[in-house]
């Protein structure tokens, strides 16, 4: 089954398979499958060939979400068919085709007798206005943790791009609207065709395809959907040298390993480890690089998208026993405490954790269990807030993933993390000349703190 902390981003999207991630606790709701719709919990691949998006997906897709998502039985089915409305037609609209008859039928808040009138009306649908309606429909959640994923096969020849992926601005699965200009490039893929263009960490991103990065004071959110575009061409400014040019990147071949956690040891024996992602095994990997005990661990979150909130409490067991790390909480009904993994032994080292806005999901859940129950210090930015709850996977019947979750994360002191993050005790952002030249403010701070 699915159950996964992981919140998509801007250029490194979280990866989501039909056997991902083990429960997070026995506490954890289990999915089940949907009577009503007729969606079923995602526990295998789905089925080859895929069929087509059809209306009966549409379907599935409307009653799975008022079956199975955390408020969907509050929710109210006209909201739900009028964002799917206005997304159909708005697909049709920008491939001129139309429909003079197609308009949102009278709903009365009957969830059965609302999806009779708007099947009506749709007929036997258009396949890419149908894909649109149920992307639109889950948008109109606006649940960080809520999405549908279509099953694409891997391309020929391994994974392609243009090998940036990683941006200033990144706060979850979207762009951060309080980010400071300018919009920077923080991670390159060595070998990618970015590289072989010469684009380096810190270089500033002025231009992507003609549009500013920047309006105003602001990032331009309308530069997230430019990177799916090949080629893409940059307008890119480098901070040591005030040099501007513009440069045109077609997608190649990219070489991504596996996400691991990597480590060393600090002056005056402090062990630095930097985790990307809190994926199976994880917390292990950690562990084993802190066999001897240091006295001061500084571990670096930035950049780390989520992944398993088991993952989190395992490793916070190393830090501190019997503690409340979250709560997961039902719509009605009591909130269920996850708890530190005892069985992990103390390490008895000081905790630095460096985070920034694109730490989310799982990783707002980690630092604010560090926070919230005094384990350690927080040096950085603010985190992302994208952790609204662990999203469950459910089948549809094109052999597309609906994600949902079905309860909602709370701080240790069961505080809302989800769309505020958690604040730093220690202000130290990253520049673009920071990456540029090396400079790393947070972990300067961390060693200064030491």
């Amino acid at each position: 089954m699915i159950r996964t902390f992981c919140a998509a981003v801007l250029v490194t999207a979280c990866t989501v398979s039909a056997t991902a991630s083990a429960p997070a606790s026995a506490s954890t709701p289990q999915p089940v499958s949907t009577p009503g719709g007729g969606c079923a919990a995602a526990t295998a691949p789905p089925p080859q060939p895929v069929p087509p998006t059809s209306v009966n997906t549409l379907r599935q897709a409307y009653f799975c979400v008022l079956d199975n998502y955390y408020s969907g039985p509050v929710l109210d089915s006209r909201a739900l068919l009028k964002s799917a409305m206005a997304a159909y037609t708005q697909d049709l609209i920008r491939r001129g085709a139309d429909r003079a008859d197609l308009r949102l039928p009278a709903l009365t808040g009957d969830r059965d007798a609302d999806w009779a009138a708007f099947a009506k009306v749709l007929g036997t649908g258009d396949p890419a206005a149908l894909r649109a309606a149920i992307t639109g429909m889950v948008a109109g959640l606006q649940d960080n943790h809520a999405r549908w994923v279509r099953p694409t096969p891997p391309p020929q020849g391994g994974p392609v791009g243009i090998g940036i992926v990683g941006v200033s601005a990144e706060q979850g699965p979207r762009f951060d609207p309080a980010a400071r200009p300018p919009l920077f490039i923080t991670r390159v893929l060595p070998g990618s065709p970015a590289a072989k263009a010469d684009i380096r960490p810190g270089d500033i991103m002025v231009k992507a395809n003609g549009v500013p990065t920047v309006i105003g004071d602001t990032v331009n959110q309308a530069i997230i959907d430019v990177f799916a575009s090949d080629p893409v061409r940059l307008t890119l400014k480098r901070p040591t040298t005030g040099r501007t040019r513009t440069v045109e990147i077609r997608k190649g071949p990219i070489t991504r390993q596996p996400p691991k956690a990597t480590s060393k040891t600090l002056p005056g024996g402090a062990v630095y480890v930097r985790l990307p992602g809190f994926h199976e095994g994880a917390a292990d990997q950690v562990i084993a690089k802190l066999q001897g005990k240091p006295k001061a661990v500084v571990l670096d979150l930035r950049g780390n998208g989520g992944g398993s909130p088991r993952e989190v409490t395992r490793l916070l067991g190393a830090f501190a026993h019997g503690k409340v790390t979250s709560y997961f909480c039902q719509l009605k009904g009591d909130c269920v405490p996850n708890r530190t993994d005892d069985s992990v032994p103390l390490l008895g080292s000081r905790l630095i954790v460096l985070t920034d806005r694109a730490c989310a999901s799982a990783c707002d859940d980690f630092s604010a269990a560090v926070k919230g129950n005094g384990l350690g210090t927080l040096v950085g930015t603010r985190t992302a807030g994208a952790v609204s709850g662990p999203g469950e996977g459910y089948l549809l019947d094109d052999g597309s993933v609906l994600i949902l979750p079905k309860v909602r994360h709370l701080g240790p002191a069961r505080e809302i993390i989800d769309t505020i993050g958690v604040p730093v005790d220690h202000h130290a952002p990253m520049t673009a000349l920071d990456l540029a030249t090396g400079h790393d403010p947070g972990l300067a701070k961390a060693l200064a703190l030491l």
